[in-house]
Order: structure tokens, then sequence, then C-alpha cells
């Protein structure tokens, strides 16, 4: 362990032969890092020994491995359970760190939860995005619960752009304090609803708009790609934070407008299955036996046949204009109006 070694990386993968080398070579190579832990999570290809040879020597490197696939919350609630470091930082397997990204955020004081900005890159750019990446201000600011919650609702024709895609690092004492980790049963927003949780519990989430953390931009991704089952589950965990006895009103409030999102586009897909899977015939019966889903599936319907008319707008700004350019999740403060 090298001095001042604060930090354990966590990295839950499946499948990430041909990524998880450039992310685990990206978490050995900050001085601050004092694990990383490699959860092989029911991978069928070559992703362990992939991460092996990405080894340095230093003696921070394990991998686990579960046989069966449970899920990133699985993996990563494992890596938290036999990792020791005060502070935890989550990296997905075909992402990476910039240099120097721990060092400036372990340079801010008083949080819980602190996040730095996403460059979001193609594949094909990623080994030079190092050198493409700007050098904003850090300019910290605390992230409110509400700034939160309206960040993690989707818009139509918006590029995903949503703050639930930070990746803070996380004081371990604050998650053991408050008793959380992440729901295993969630395989969408898993990462959400662990932050709206500690964020309803008082943490002080910061973020920095310097930029850290590369984020590589693929059509598989497991968020772009989810199951109307992965969308029931997640507007139950934001029921199962309402049930909570001692939650403020105005948490209340906002955690019931995400709830409402996010069960509104579980009913319109549940509809749409039962119509292909069905008939329309069938799928109106439901409809008509489920009156409180019929707003958001009329809403739905209509925008998803007007779609084509709409340009799309990006919530991240291009900073990098060409092919292979970059794109940064949070506006630059030099470019707020």
């Amino acid at each position: 362990m090298k001095p001042n070694a604060d930090v354990c990386v966590i990295i839950a993968a499946k499948n990430a032969a041909e990524t998880i080398g450039r992310a685990v070579i990206s978490a050995l190579r900050e001085p601050e890092t004092a694990e990383v832990v490699v959860v092989d999570d029911g991978s069928t290809d070559g992703t362990g020994d992939a991460s092996r040879k990405a080894d340095d020597g230093s003696g921070r490197l394990t991998i686990a491995r579960f046989e069966a696939n449970r899920g990133p919350a699985a993996a990563r609630n494992h890596a938290i359970s036999i990792s020791k470091s005060p502070v935890l930082a989550i990296l997905d397997a075909d992402d990476f760190f910039f240099p120097g990204r721990l060092r400036n955020l372990l340079a801010q004081t008083d949080w819980d939860f602190i996040a730095d900005n996403i460059a979001f890159v193609d594949e094909a750019a990623a080994d030079d995005a190092q050198l493409a990446v700007e050098a904003f201000p850090a300019a910290p600011r605390i992230l409110t619960l509400g700034e939160f919650i309206k960040g993690n609702i989707s818009k139509r024709g918006v590029r995903r752009g949503e703050i639930g895609f930070l990746k803070p690092l996380m004081r371990r004492d604050f998650l053991d304090t408050h008793r959380l980790r992440y729901q295993e049963n969630l395989r969408l927003g898993e990462d959400y609803d662990l932050y709206a949780r500690a964020l309803t519990r008082g943490a002080r989430y910061k973020i920095i708009h310097s930029c850290g953390y590369g984020a590589v931009v693929r059509g598989d991704s497991l968020s772009s790609s989810h199951r109307t089952a992965d969308l029931k589950r997640l507007y139950e965990a934001d029921r199962s934070i309402l049930a909570q006895s001692d939650l403020p009103p105005q948490a209340r409030a906002l955690i019931a407008r995400h709830e409402h999102h996010i069960r509104g586009r579980y009913e319109l897909r549940e509809f749409l299955d039962i119509k292909r899977q069905s008939g329309s015939r069938a799928a109106l019966l439901h409809a008509l036996g489920n009156p409180a889903a019929i707003p958001a599936i009329a809403s739905g319907i209509f925008a998803d046949k007007t779609d084509r008319f709409r340009r799309q707008s990006d919530a991240a700004p291009v900073a990098l204009g060409g092919s292979g350019g970059l794109r940064y999740l949070l506006q630059p403060p030099s470019a707020a109006r």
C-alpha cells in the first residue's frame, strides 16, 4: 500500500475481457489507490485472465469471481465487503480514469460523496482521449436532492447526460452509519437508488467540473437495453424510499416525482409487450383494466409517433468537435448561461 493511499476502486465485470485491462491499469496508475477489487460476475470469456495481465505487481489488485451472474449491485456489495479502504470508487469495466482523477477529488473537503465531470468517448478514440480532455476549473458545488432527481428524469430526444451517470467517490463510514448498500434485485438504476437513499439521509454530495472519468459509449451497455421488469423494480425501489416514516416532505415530493416518471415508462412498456405478444385487443383490455395507466400509455404512444419530427438535442455539451471528439456530462462553468 502506497503512502496516502485511501481509495478502493471497485470494478464489476461481465464478459469484459477486451476492456477490463484498460480499466485496471487506469485505477492502479493512481497513487491514491490502495486497492482495486475486480468482481468477475459470471463471465464466460477471459475477463479474469485479462484482469491479471493488467496487474502492476504492487499487491493492490484483488480478483473475485461469481460462478453465476448476479448483477452489478451484488458484485459491488461483495467488493465493499472484502475491501478495507475508507473511500470507495466505482469504475465500470469498459471505462477508465484520466490521470490525476483521485488526487483532484480528494483535494476537496466536506463531502460524503464527490463526483467529477465525465467525458463520453467512442471506443476508437479511448486510447487517445487523455490528450484531448479539457482542463476545466473545479468550481465545486453541492448537489441537492432536487437537482439529483431532476437530473435522473430522462427526456425524449435528449442524449444521455443524466446526473445519475456521475461516478462519485463514497465515504465508507457514511454508508456504514446509515446501513446503505446497493439493492441487489435492481439491474437498472442501482446507482440512482443508492445515491437517492443517501441524499434523503443528509449526504453531502459535492460536484467538481474538472474531468477525471472517461466513459466509453457502447450500444450494447446494460443501461441502453433494459427489461420491462427492471423498470418495475426501479419504481418499486422509489416506493420503498417513500415508505420511510421519517422522510421530509420535500424529499417525499421529489422521490414521488421520480417514481411517477419511472412507473409511467413501465406502464407503457408493459402495454407494448402485451400488444407484441398477444395482440392489440389483449393490450387494449389490459389498459381498460388499469385505467390509472392510460395517461402514461397514451402520452407515450403519442410521443413515439411524433419522435421523427423532433430535432435531437444534446444534454452533454460538445466540447471538442470532429469524429471521435469528447462530450462532457456537466456543462463547463465558463459555458454556463
